[in-house]
């Protein structure tokens, strides 16, 4: 999907009007909407900047609204090269059925497998009913920032214990 894909689809998720989301980036009152409405047409493509404030709006990481062209079959097939060659990832089949799979031997490859546990992990949670779909899907489009905030929990957490047990 491209960016102007992308910011429709999280524009839409969000139940917000084109007017609304360009008001939030900036834009006056009375252009906001065409304006918006160049960017989800493809007319115009979001500089950096405005990507980063279109994503603050739509409470999403800037890389979930720039994420490669895979609208076509070939654009999706070149992206899955891209991952082969890049991160380890190649195709494979087990059992029969089609899969991809890490070469965990490969730097690049392991490194891709151990962020894909996050996800992994995830995806479990929500499959067994420990979170809704509206948290998985914010994990997802937030990501890596609901990890990080977990992360600093947990270690303010343990900061609090060994205080505690240095006070006795």
């Amino acid at each position: 999907m491209a960016i102007a894909e992308r910011i429709r689809f999280f524009r839409n998720l969000r139940g917000m009007t084109m007017k609304t989301l360009g008001m939030m980036v900036g834009f006056p009152e009375r252009s906001a909407d065409v304006r918006l409405a160049q960017y989800e047409n493809g007319t115009r493509t979001p500089k950096p900047d405005m990507t980063k404030r279109l994503a603050y709006a739509l409470d999403v990481a800037p890389r979930a609204l720039t994420v490669p062209d895979i609208d076509t079959d070939q654009g999706l097939m070149h992206t899955f090269f891209t991952l082969e060659d890049l991160r380890g990832i190649y195709i494979d089949e087990i059992n029969g059925e089609m899969c991809l799979r890490f070469n965990i031997y490969d730097p690049k490859g392991f490194a891709t497998s151990y962020i894909c546990r996050d996800w992994l992990r995830e995806s479990k949670k929500y499959k067994s009913g420990e979170i809704t779909k509206e948290e998985y899907d914010h994990w997802r489009y937030t990501y890596p920032l609901v990890d990080m905030q977990r992360l600093r929990e947990r270690m303010d957490a343990k900061r609090r214990e060994a205080e505690g047990n240095s006070e006795e």
